[in-house]
């Protein structure tokens, strides 16, 4: 009797630890599946959560990034329309169908600097690449710079096919607390993106124009009265850029003043630095900065 009793016991025993063994595979097997498909869900949570937050999102049908993200020059630029003789830019009229599109005071010098550019037409048909009339700087929907309709506005654009060739210029976009950099509030389309403070994640290489963010009482253009003349703007110059300063061997600042000697090329970028700068520069100076001060006091 004692032999069948221990016999059933280690009969159950092992039947129990069968189970722990396979029994708990399986459901930490079902607890992983469960781990993959929640985490799923929340990204699909997050992901409604994100469209529901940005009207231009909605719009875009829940596209996370705009349709054209991987628009280059040649997959969404038209060079046919391109003279090789002569590069030409037409800006729409500012009021098309008797309807006034609000421009700011920055927008309208973008676009003054441009009609009297050398490159400006006003023949359509003559033009490689289009500026629009609508203002496009200030997307924050709080800002009173702000212009609505823009997509109906767009759709109304003779020449607009689907934004290519088109340049849109934008300075700020989103609105707070969210700030989306992809939400301008429209569908660019193919254009090309002029932006200020763009990040890497939506920056087209080849394709998109990084600019600087410029203040509203930013001059037009600089030099004497008068030294511009008219339709012969930009002046055809020796040099595209120069800068002469002090480098900042250390503290705040070194890194981006320490790296402008990679653009100097000595013809038409001229760009000198000197290491002379505070009471310790001797003793924090490097191996360029004999040939640096030199070029400097040159």
């Amino acid at each position: 009797m004692q032999f069948k009793k221990r016999f059933l016991l280690v009969l159950l025993s092992c039947a129990f630890l069968a189970f722990c063994y396979f029994g708990g595979y399986r459901l930490k097997h079902k607890e992983t599946q469960t781990l993959e498909e929640y985490s799923e869900q929340w990204v699909d949570l997050n992901y409604e959560k994100d469209i529901e937050s940005s009207p231009y999102l909605r719009r875009l049908g829940g596209d996370v990034l705009p349709k054209n993200q991987n628009c280059r020059m040649e997959t969404c630029f038209d060079f046919s329309k391109c003279n090789s003789d002569s590069f030409k830019v037409y800006i729409y009229p500012s009021n098309p169908d008797s309807e006034p599109n609000p421009i700011s005071s920055l927008y309208q010098k973008v676009i003054d600097v441009v009609k009297e550019s050398r490159y400006y037409t006003d023949d359509p048909s003559q033009a490689c690449l289009f500026i629009l009339a609508i203002d496009t700087l200030d997307r924050d929907p709080l800002s009173n710079n702000y212009v609505r309709n823009v997509p109906s506005k767009i759709m109304k654009l003779k020449h607009w096919n689907h934004g290519r060739n088109h340049i849109v210029f934008n300075l700020f976009s989103g609105t707070w607390p969210d700030y989306l950099e992809e939400d301008l509030g429209f569908d660019t389309g193919q254009a090309i993106l002029a932006k200020a403070s763009m990040s890497v994640n939506h920056f087209r290489t080849g394709f998109d124009v990084s600019i600087p963010l410029f203040q509203k009482d930013l001059t037009e253009r600089g030099g004497e009265p008068g030294a511009v003349i008219s339709n012969n703007f930009p002046l055809r110059k020796k040099y595209v850029l120069a800068f002469k300063g002090k480098r900042y061997v250390y503290g705040i600042g070194s890194e981006v003043r320490n790296s402008l000697f990679h653009l100097h090329n000595g013809m038409d970028m001229v760009l000198v630095t000197t290491c002379k700068h505070g009471k310790n520069w001797a003793e924090n100076k490097d191996e360029r900065c004999g040939v640096d001060n030199a070029m400097y006091d040159r």
